[in-house]
């Protein structure tokens, strides 16, 4: 399955007998009959076994494992078949890596470094590749590249290399060299030992690759059912990507095990794209290699096999990450109030959700400091349709937090500004909206001269994405604390302050219960006109971590959150529009720390002009 550059993958733990490829081939076999994988990746010496010892220099077995390569030629599976073996080139074993698709084998790829200490011994059966000259080897009648091969998908720019077992640990492996001629993916055939501990040190190397690469690595080891004479094998599989483990399994059965993931080539070369790391190095060092031509057929349909992180954004709820976000707030704000000799901090609050956190954030920070928390002065403004919920919930949360609160009616001055502009008071147009948020502003930015203070804004970046702030009014601040927090991470981060504000829990769970609005106008939700924050931090995922294009974001609009076609179409359209046509507002957006991978800060991470257009 291959659609919109995200290729379906299968790593294969199989059940073999040792020396035995054309019983060890029918497992293949049903692998590749029952997957709807594009590519499929086998273990070292997958066909004979990894313990075979002096029987790879037996010609029985060098022959069967022939066969047992023919059949899987003769299956013709459409897709691309990885599988190790040994192979006599001139009366020398290699243990190599064989690519096929269809009935064509695409590329051998012998493995490098062989140990030959503790429990492996491949030198004592195999040559290593270092230093071969040859390029080119005749395989059941095909003539084949051999060595360092780069297989190629033009089309869909998914291009992988290929590294054996113990290539993977050396300080610089073929795959690191590959991934500067454009590899972004390495697969890794492999027979690694169960010892105490190695998994950690496997999965490590794994993903560090995968960083450093720019690209995936897919790691698969054959399992339980070698020889166990000596040790046991880990079957263990990793699926990696851009620094992340995706997926892993630690198979320990004794029946063929598959791990399938979801890559997604889109996201890793936009990233790639985005590199200067990578920019730096890439095709700047002689290497020598082989390119093939690879082709992956796109399907009409496409199922993936795990569960779409809908939050990718924001990452996994822990107690370490929440202590991490904490740590970059506080920190960012007492090294901004140090640096304007320590002035008040006054901001608006509504009994919202960005701004209760951005006061949890302040007494948080004040309290490190070792500062008076009246000088936080928390100021609630109701306006012309402000709850009672919202503006209790702001007294209450000031109140017990023990900071100074303020509660300053707008309703009478903004009905004045009214008359004096000559808007009509019960047109609810943006005008009147825009005007309530104005005059809080002003109130704040007033109130901050009067108080030697600084006005903290509350914004999240998700409103920032969406431009849904008013100019020179929310949108504007001497800090914005939330700048760097998605809505969902806001929700989640105010959440888990319940953990440290104790005595104040259920004011949090009143707060989080509460419909987001900004209260400009009675009965106003948000999310009924922007749409839900969750889908909404996904697009913001999309588009500017993974790069997708409007189809691809409509399309994993549709897979992760069970949308028909026409409410994800919809969903895109309003965000794509929204984004692009509120860039002017974030050029003059103020200082905020960054919080997650992205910002949309016009001095560092988000560079646009303000009258691009998307469409």
């Amino acid at each position: 399955m291959l659609k919109h550059n995200i290729l379906k993958v299968a790593t294969v733990t199989p059940k073999l007998q040792v020396g035995k490829p054309l019983i060890n081939v029918v497992e293949m076999e049903k692998v590749l009959k029952e997957t709807k994988a594009s590519l499929v990746l086998f273990p070292e010496l997958g066909i004979t076994g990894y313990t075979c010892g002096d029987l790879f220099y037996q010609e029985e077995l060098l022959k069967e494992s022939l066969e047992a390569l023919k059949r899987l030629i003769n299956l013709k599976f459409p897709g691309v078949v990885v599988v190790g073996m040994p192979l006599d080139v001139d009366s020398v074993l290699y243990n190599v890596a064989v690519v096929i698709q269809k009935d064509k084998i695409l590329g051998v790829v012998p493995k490098y470094y062989l140990p030959n200490t503790g429990d492996f011994y491949d030198k004592r059966w195999f040559n290593s590749a270092m230093g071969i000259k040859k390029t080119k080897v005749k395989l059941l009648n095909q003539e084949v590249p051999f060595g360092q091969v780069l297989f190629k998908d033009n089309k869909n720019d998914i291009n992988f290399a290929i590294e054996i077992c113990e290539d993977m640990w050396v300080p610089i492996t073929p795959g690191n060299l590959m991934s500067l001629v454009g590899a972004n993916l390495i697969l890794n055939l492999s027979a690694s030992s169960a010892n105490l501990d190695k998994k950690d040190s496997r999965r490590i190397v794994v993903q560090e690759h995968s960083r450093k690469n720019h690209g995936a690595y897919l790691y698969t080891s054959s399992g339980s059912t070698e020889s166990t004479s000596e040790v046991v094998f880990s079957g263990h599989n990793i699926h990696a990507v851009l620094g992340s483990v995706v997926n892993e399994r630690l198979f320990d059965g004794l029946s063929t095990m598959i791990l399938e993931s979801d890559i997604d080539f889109g996201l890793i070369n936009y990233q790639r794209r985005k590199s200067s790391k990578l920019k730096d190095s890439l095709h700047k060092f002689d290497i020598d290699y082989t390119m093939v031509e690879v082709n992956f057929s796109e399907t009409e349909e496409y199922v993936f096999s795990n569960k779409i992180d809908a939050e990718a954004l924001i990452g996994e709820d822990t107690l370490e990450r929440f202590e991490e976000i904490r740590n970059i707030q506080t920190k960012a704000l007492m090294k901004r109030l140090e640096h304007i000799n320590q002035p008040k901090i006054v901001l608006g609050v509504s009994g919202g959700l960005d701004s209760s956190l951005a006061l949890l954030v302040a007494v948080d920070t004040f309290k490190q400091l070792k500062r008076e928390l009246k000088d936080i002065i928390a100021v609630s403004m109701p306006g012309l349709a402000t709850s009672e919920r919202t503006k209790t919930s702001a007294k209450e949360l000031s109140l017990s937090l023990g900071v100074t609160y303020k509660e300053i009616d707008i309703k009478d001055e903004t009905l004045l500004h009214f008359e004096k502009i000559n808007q009509d008071e019960k047109n609810e147009d943006i005008t009147y909206e825009n005007t309530q948020a104005r005059i809080r502003t002003m109130t704040l930015m007033n109130l901050a001269n009067q108080e030697n203070g600084i006005v903290l804004g509350t914004g999240s970046l998700s409103e920032i994405a969406l431009g849904f702030m008013t100019y020179n009014a929310d949108q504007m601040s001497m800090y914005a604390i939330n700048a760097g927090l998605p809505k969902t991470l806001v929700r989640r981060q105010f959440r888990n302050y319940s953990k440290i504000f104790t005595k104040e829990e259920k004011l949090i769970e009143r707060i989080l219960d509460t419909p987001v609005s900004p209260e400009l106008k009675k009965n106003q939700k948000t999310e009924e006109f922007l749409g839900s924050y969750d889908i909404n931090d996904y697009l913001i995922y999309r588009h500017l971590v993974a790069g997708d294009s409007e189809e691809k974001m409509v399309f994993m609009l549709e897979k992760a959150f069970e949308l028909n076609l026409t409410e994800a179409k919809k969903y895109v359209k309003r965000f794509l529009d929204r984004f692009y046509n509120s860039q002017f507002k974030r050029q003059v957006m103020p200082d905020g720390p960054k919080v997650i991978s992205i910002g949309l800060s016009p001095r560092s991470d988000y560079k646009m002009g303000s009258d691009v257009r998307k469409r």
